[in-house]
C-alpha cells in the first residue's frame, strides 16, 4: 500500500498540471472517471510528473528513460520536456503508431525493441546502453502515488459507491487508486480488470500467487501482460478484492457503448472497467484510463468488429 500522506504529497507535486477529470454518470449504477481527457489522453501524466518532480536535478541531468507501449512514454516525455531534459522510450516495435507519434511530438526518442525485450526492460528497470533516470511505468512508488491522486478525487467527488473497477496493465494504477480509496473508505471493493488473453492477476488470485499464463497480445495494448511484475503481487494482493478476465468482444462492446452513449473515445484498456461493470449489479466507478487508439482500429470497433 502507498501511504496516504505520500499520495497527498504527489498531488502537491503535480498541482494543476494534471486535469481533475470529470466523474460522470452513465446510468443509475455506473459512473465513469474520464482519465482519457488528460492532456496526453491518459492517466499516465499523473505518475510521470510525480516521479520526475520527486527526483533531484542531479538525478535527471542525464535525461529520463521509461519502457512503455505508448501512454507512459507520453507522460515521461511531457515531464522531461517541462524539466528541460531528454526522454528516451524503450517501446515494443508493434506499439500503436498513434501513441508513438505523440511521444515524438513531445520530443521523446523511441527505441523500438521486440515485445520480449520491452518486457525484460521493465523487469530489469532499464536496458544496457540506454542511460538516464529510469522511471518505471509501474513499480515506482512516486508513480503509484501520482496514480493514487485519482482515488483522492473519487472519494471527494462521490458520496457513496460500492466498487471501483480499474484496468490492470502492470498494477501501478490499481495499487495507487486502491491505496487511497481503501485508506479513506475501507469497505469499497477494488476490482482489477484484464483482457482475457493476458490476465496474470486473475490467474494469480485464483491460484493464490503468481502463476504462468497463456499470453496473446490483442488490440487492448494498454492492459494485460505476460506475467506479474516482480513486486506487484506483494503490493497489490492485499488491496485487490477481485480480478476479472474480460472477453475481447465485451471490451469492443464497451468501447461502442462509451462512444454512443457517453460520447467518449476510449482505447481498449480504457473500456475494460466498463465491460466488467456491465456484468455486476452494485454501484460502480469505472476508470476510463485512456483514449489513445489508432484511427483504423477505432473505425473497426465502431463498425461492429473485434480487431
Amino acid at each position: 500500500m502507498i501511504p496516504l500522506d505520500e499520495i497527498r504529497r504527489a498531488r502537491e507535486r503535480v498541482g494543476d498540471d494534471v486535469l481533475r477529470t470529470p466523474l460522470v454518470r452513465l446510468d443509475d449504477r455506473i459512473w465513469l472517471k474520464l482519465e482519457n481527457l488528460q492532456p496526453i489522453g491518459s492517466f499516465k501524466l499523473r505518475g510521470a510528473l510525480s516521479a520526475v518532480r520527486a527526483a533531484s536535478r542531479d538525478e535527471i541531468a542525464g535525461g529520463v528513460v521509461t519502457a512503455s507501449a505508448g501512454n507512459m512514454a507520453q507522460g515521461v516525455a511531457w515531464a522531461a520536456r517541462e524539466a528541460g531534459v531528454r526522454a528516451r522510450v524503450i517501446a515494443p516495435e508493434d506499439a500503436p503508431r498513434a501513441k508513438l507519434d505523440a511521444v515524438e511530438r513531445l520530443g521523446g526518442e523511441i527505441i523500438p525493441v521486440s515485445h520480449e525485450e520491452w518486457w525484460q526492460a521493465m523487469v530489469d528497470r532499464g536496458r544496457p546502453g540506454v542511460d538516464g533516470l529510469f522511471v518505471h511505468p509501474v513499480e515506482d512508488e512516486a508513480v503509484m502515488a501520482g496514480n493514487g491522486t485519482i482515488g483522492l478525487e473519487l472519494v471527494e467527488d462521490l458520496g457513496a459507491f460500492d466498487t471501483v473497477l480499474v484496468p490492470w496493465g502492470g498494477g501501478g494504477l490499481t495499487t495507487g487508486i486502491a491505496s487511497a480509496v481503501k485508506a479513506l473508505r475501507p469497505n469499497v471493493r477494488v476490482v482489477a480488470c484484464e483482457p482475457e488473453t493476458a490476465a496474470p492477476m486473475t490467474a494469480a488470485l485464483r491460484a493464490g500467487g503468481p502463476t504462468e499464463i497463456d499470453f496473446s497480445p490483442s488490440f487492448v495494448d494498454g492492459a494485460g501482460g505476460r506475467a506479474l511484475l516482480p513486486t506487484m503481487w506483494d503490493r497489490a494482493s492485499g488491496l485487490v478484492d477481485e480480478a476479472v478476465a474480460v472477453p475481447l468482444d465485451d471490451v469492443a462492446d464497451a468501447m461502442r457503448l462509451l462512444a454512443s452513449r457517453a460520447h467518449v473515445v476510449a482505447e481498449g484498456a480504457g473500456a475494460l472497467a466498463l465491460a466488467a461493470a456491465r456484468t455486476r449489479d452494485d454501484r460502480c466507478v469505472c476508470i476510463v484510463s485512456g483514449g489513445n487508439i489508432d484511427a483504423a482500429v477505432l473505425a473497426r470497433v465502431l463498425a461492429g468488429e473485434t480487431p
